[in-house]
């Protein structure tokens, strides 16, 4: 019985992470949170995503966190400026920059994460004390979608964090500490470049069409934040035209 929930922001990493998931796992539940953004369109675009992949789709309410994640522009856009061509120029690579931007919302990953395993932990006991399915045939997952080589420099990206912190939510589980079954942490793309992702997305046949990278809300994509830049990066290098609106200034 393999049970897995994916992260599904509504972007094209977390798009791409779910259509893998979902050949991978018997029981998948996508989890989507409002915390606080600036915009809901990424919280729509998740939905239409979740609906071409005949995902279930959980929407969770996490706002407050904003209050408590203030240091950022994607959560207190009053305070502070979602920075524009950060990555711009061609000799400059994403992540060379090692400054980490103010779109980093602090420790959003560890919270997406615990959450997760939160929905996780609660299907699995169910199978388990609920449904008498033995532990031996038992796989728990979580997918999501950070990548280590064409991103903004989060730390929460990087591979060595999903190690510590998957062993941080085994110990702190019953799943494993009463019936030794492990939370594995998947993270299909951490090690591809942009390209890669939409190749892999491409490969997939995954709904990239439906969704939305831009930090900010709009009828079209900015075109010059780092997640455009990236996005755009992307496409071109796949040699795939991107299925969104053409950006402003670029074609």
């Amino acid at each position: 019985m393999r049970l897995a929930v994916t992260l599904l922001s509504g972007g094209l990493d977390s798009t791409t992470v779910s259509a893998y998931a979902r050949s991978k796992a018997d029981r998948l539940v996508a989890l989507t949170f409002r915390y606080g953004q600036t915009h809901g369109r990424e919280v729509r675009s998740a939905a239409q995503v979740a609906e071409a992949l005949g995902l279930r789709h959980e929407v969770v309410d996490i706002t407050g966190y904003a209050r408590l994640a203030w240091y950022s522009s994607l959560t207190n856009p009053q305070r502070f400026r979602v920075p524009a061509d950060r990555l711009a120029g061609a000799s400059r690579e994403a992540g060379e920059d090692r400054d980490i931007p103010n779109t980093y919302v602090p420790l959003r990953n560890t919270l997406f994460l615990t959450l997760a395993a939160a929905y996780l932990e609660s299907m699995a006991l169910d199978a388990i004390e609920g449904e008498g399915i033995p532990t031996d045939d038992i796989d728990a997952r979580i997918y999501i979608a950070p990548n280590a080589i064409d991103y903004s420099g989060y730390p929460d990206c990087r591979p060595e964090f999903y190690e510590k912190v998957r062993e941080t939510l085994m110990y702190g589980s019953k799943l494993w500490t009463q019936y030794g079954v492990p939370m594995e942490i998947e993270t299909p793309i951490i090690r591809l470049s942009k390209a890669g992702i939409v190749k892999m997305g491409m490969d997939l046949k995954a709904p990239l069409d439906r969704t939305w990278s831009c930090y900010l809300d709009g009828s079209e994509p900015c075109g010059r934040c780092d997640s455009c830049v990236l996005r755009a990066r992307g496409f071109a290098q796949a040699g795939y035209p991107d299925p969104l609106p053409a950006r402003p200034g670029m074609g």
